[in-house]
């Protein structure tokens, strides 16, 4: 095929000088204005006078942070499928569907046109970074493979569709870059999750792949697939693409599998790099190197606010912007786009690592903190200590999910229980027992009240560790129905029912 990174590369020059002379604050308060003014005729805009915002404090005076189910029952709900001039001016085509966990119930975000233009920028910004980096990189010489959910769209009402966010880009991608793209329409299509990976790794095994992007964990089982397939060659990305230039990953803290995919992408010229696509915005992508955080996008059709993690809950927590805020803090994630979303309350916490430019990690959920016993982690502190911990003992975790276990008649005092699946070989107990420590011990150190609640065993038993055997997270991810594309294991399972059922699903599957 014909290679067209010389026009990427051309592109790339203009975008990178941009970029290096971005007033990032002013580009946020331009954004901001732009968009108030679009929606100044909407229902949301006249209730919420937007002819009257100049600033942002204007902005936040008149518009309260509200919640996904805030928004849809004070204005989709009623007109939904057809939201016309409701909080974006004209009529909604898409709406992403996301559920995020097995407990949350679907939701619709809606996504317009200009919306699915700025995820399609974005995408450019990825691919524009990476040739920064690798300035002799031939990445649109060949394929690039998302792996995501189906592509099939359900029509809502007429020319009003619903489903999964890839589906939504593949629908509005210009006709000129699909001939770069893999999988193929019929196979983008396969809504069942298993006959997919199998499908998709038979056929990139002729394919001339030069980027992959996915989620972590379903990654990982795509790549086994395919060593199943050329079992020769397992292990290494290589042997199969030998021309991949690059493994973009979001969606989940990346810890957990840093160390597999770094092995999997040796002897290859692969670089990782984060993306944070959420369904409601493509917010930031990775500008330096793997684990130095994400830069956000700070031109392309969203507005950012951050509350403090430490205030949610609070009568009145502070609204910060990109001109107020610092390093160092937990921050919860508010976003307005346009797509008609205003001072939403994502459900993501993030902490900035830089501020010129503005660069963040994402630390976890609002709703992902583990305080059955007044230990208050989060999930950032979670995933970062299992990771750790199984660097320690030269182990991968493929999955793991953490619940609390409350004091019964055989346990005086609670402890966290946590579900594991490793990637094989799965070690033996004594390793076992060795990441159990360090994990305790990893927790101790990151977080104060955790450490007050484990000091002397006072209030908290040291965690316990229960090993399942391989595949059993897909397994329960299939039996939930949520199999596959953007759908998550989710880490901190605060549902004592939820956790139970879990347990009882993974209790099963060893017993029988």
């Amino acid at each position: 095929m014909i290679d067209a990174t010389w026009a990427l590369r051309l592109y790339g020059r203009h975008r990178l000088s941009q970029l290096e002379t971005q007033d990032q604050v002013a580009q946020q308060r331009q954004q901001l204005g732009q968009m108030v003014r679009r929606a100044a005729q909407t229902r949301f805009g006249c209730d919420h006078r937007f002819a009257e915002i100049r600033s942002v404090a204007d902005f936040q005076a008149h518009v309260p942070v509200r919640t996904y189910e805030e928004m849809w029952r004070g204005y989709w709900q009623s007109a939904f499928p057809c939201l016309v001039d409701c909080t974006w001016p004209g009529t909604i085509p898409f709406f992403a569907l996301t559920s995020g966990t097995t407990s949350s119930a679907t939701k619709y975000i809606p996504c317009s046109h200009e919306m699915t233009r700025s995820n399609g920028w974005a995408a450019i910004d990825l691919l524009v970074l990476h040739l920064a980096n690798r300035p002799r990189s031939r990445v649109l010489g060949g394929k690039n493979f998302m792996l995501g959910g189906s592509t099939d769209l359900k029509e809502n009402a007429p020319g009003i569709c619903s489903g999964d966010l890839s589906g939504i880009a593949i629908a509005e991608m210009p006709r000129w870059a699909r001939r770069f793209c893999f999988p193929p329409p019929e196979m983008a299509l396969i809504t069942d999750w298993e006959e997919k990976i199998d499908r998709l790794a038979h056929a990139a095994l002729t394919q001339d792949i030069r980027t992959i992007t996915g989620t972590p964990s379903w990654l990982l089982i795509f790549v086994e697939r395919l060593f199943a397939l050329r079992p020769q060659h397992a292990g290494r990305l290589a042997a199969f693409f030998p021309n991949l230039e690059l493994v973009a990953h979001g969606g989940v803290n990346f810890a957990p599998y840093r160390g597999q995919f770094h092995a999997l992408l040796q002897d290859g010229h692969a670089e990782l790099r984060e993306v944070y696509p959420a369904s409601e915005g493509f917010i930031a992508v990775a500008d330096r190197g793997d684990g130095e955080g994400m830069r956000l996008i700070c031109d392309n059709g969203l507005f950012f606010e951050f509350m403090p993690v430490a205030e949610l809950g609070s009568a009145a927590p502070t609204r910060h912007w990109l001109s107020t805020v610092q390093t160092s803090v937990d921050y919860a994630l508010v976003l307005s786009s346009n797509a008609g979303l205003w001072a939403y309350l994502l459900g993501d916490t993030i902490r900035f690592v830089d501020l010129d430019p503005p660069r963040i990690l994402v630390t976890g959920r609002t709703s992902y903190f583990l305080s059955a016993f007044g230990e208050h982690l989060s999930g950032g502190e979670i995933e970062q200590a299992v990771g750790r911990a199984a660097d320690a003992i030269a182990a991968s975790v493929a999955d793991f999910a953490v619940g609390a276990v409350f004091p019964d008649a055989a346990h005086q005092r609670g402890r966290h229980l946590f579900v594991v699946e490793f990637a094989e070989p799965t070690p033996d107990s004594a390793r076992r027992d060795q990441f159990a420590r360090r994990l305790d011990e990893d927790l101790s150190h990151a977080n104060d009240d955790y450490r007050a609640h484990r000091a002397g065993g006072f209030g908290l038993d040291a965690p316990e560790i229960e090993v399942v055997s391989h595949g059993r997270f897909a397994a329960w991810m299939k039996h939930c129905g949520k199999l596959g594309g953007q759908h998550k294991v989710p880490r901190v399972i605060a549902d004592p029912v939820l956790f139970a059922e879990l347990r009882q699903f993974m209790r099963k599957a060893r017993d029988g």
